[in-house]
C-alpha cells in the first residue's frame, strides 16, 4: 500500500472514530449519565449523613455531563480511530484473505476485546462513590498495565499463530494461539493485585446497571467504527484495485492487437 492510501485510509479512520464516537456520546448520555448522578447523590447524602463538609465544585456537573463528555469521547474516537486505521493498513493482505470490510470489522472487534473487555473483566469500572480515593492512582496504573498486556499478548499471539499455521493449519494454530493468550491472561488475572471497595451499603444493581453501561458505550464504538471504516475503506481500495486490473487488461488487448 502506497502512502498516498495510507493517508487516505487514515483520515477515514479518524472519520470513522469520530461518527462512532458521536454516536457512543449517545448512549453514554442516555445510559451513563443517570447512573452517575444516582452515585453521586448517594455520595452527597453519605457526606451529609456524617457531617462531611463538601468542597468547592472546580466544573460544574452540568458541564462535566455534556461539554466534559463530549469532548472526552469524540477526542477518544478521532485517537483510536487514527490507530485503528494504521493497523488496518498494516494487516492487509497479512493476516489472510480478508478484503477492507473484513479486516475492518476483525480489528474492531479485536480492539474491543483487548482494550476494553479482558482488562474491565479484571478491573471494571465503578461509579462515584465507589472506590477508596487513596488507591486511585494504583488503580489507574494497574488498569493501564492489563491494557499493555492484553494488547502486546494478543500481539503475541497472532504472530505465534501465522508461524505455526504451516505446520498446524489455519485453524489448529488459530486455537493454540487464543489458548496461549487465555492461558497468559488467566495467569495476570491470578497474580496482579485485585480491589473490592464496594461498600455494602451501595446499590449492587446501580453498580450493575453502570457497569453494563460503560460497557454498552464501548461495544458501541467499536461496532459501529468497524461497520463505517470497513465501509469507506472498501469504497476506496477495492474499486481502485479493479481499475488497475482493467487498466492492465486494456494495455494486455492493445499490445496484443498491434501484433
Amino acid at each position: 500500500m502506497n502512502s498516498i492510501s495510507v493517508r487516505a485510509v487514515l483520515v477515514r479512520g479518524m472519520l470513522s472514530g469520530l461518527a462512532a464516537g458521536a454516536l457512543a456520546l449517545v448512549v453514554a448520555y442516555f445510559l451513563g449519565e443517570s447512573r452517575v448522578d444516582a452515585a453521586i447523590a448517594l455520595e452527597e447524602a453519605h457526606a451529609h449523613t456524617h457531617d462531611h463538609g463538601g468542597g468547592e465544585e472546580l466544573v460544574s456537573r452540568t458541564l462535566q455531563s455534556t461539554a466534559g463528555l463530549g469532548t472526552g469521547v469524540l477526542v477518544f474516537g478521532v485517537a483510536m480511530g487514527g490507530i485503528a486505521a494504521l493497523v488496518l493498513c498494516y494487516a492487509l493482505g497479512r493476516i489472510g484473505r480478508f478484503g477492507p470490510r473484513a479486516a475492518a470489522a476483525l480489528i474492531a472487534g479485536a480492539a474491543l476485546l483487548t482494550v476494553y473487555v479482558v482488562p474491565f473483566l479484571k478491573y471494571p469500572a465503578n461509579p462515584p462513590a465507589v472506590g477508596n480515593p487513596d488507591t486511585i492512582g494504583r488503580r489507574t496504573t494497574l488498569f493501564f498495565l492489563m491494557i499493555a498486556l492484553s494488547v502486546l499478548l494478543a500481539v503475541a499471539a497472532v504472530i505465534l499463530g501465522r508461524r505455526l499455521a504451516p505446520r498446524l493449519g489455519n485453524w489448529n494454530a488459530s486455537i493454540t494461539a487464543s489458548a496461549g493468550y487465555v492461558l497468559v491472561i488467566g495467569l495476570a488475572y491470578a497474580f496482579l493485585p485485585s480491589f473490592n471497595e464496594v461498600g455494602k451499603d451501595f446499590p449492587a444493581s446501580l453498580l450493575w446497571e453502570f457497569r453494563l453501561a460503560t460497557l454498552a458505550v464501548q461495544a458501541t464504538f467499536w461496532i459501529t467504527f468497524g461497520l463505517i471504516l470497513g465501509w469507506l475503506a472498501e469504497r476506496l481500495l477495492v474499486p481502485s484495485a479493479k481499475a488497475l486490473r482493467t487498466g492492465n487488461a486494456a494495455t494486455n488487448g492493445a499490445a496484443a492487437a498491434a501484433r
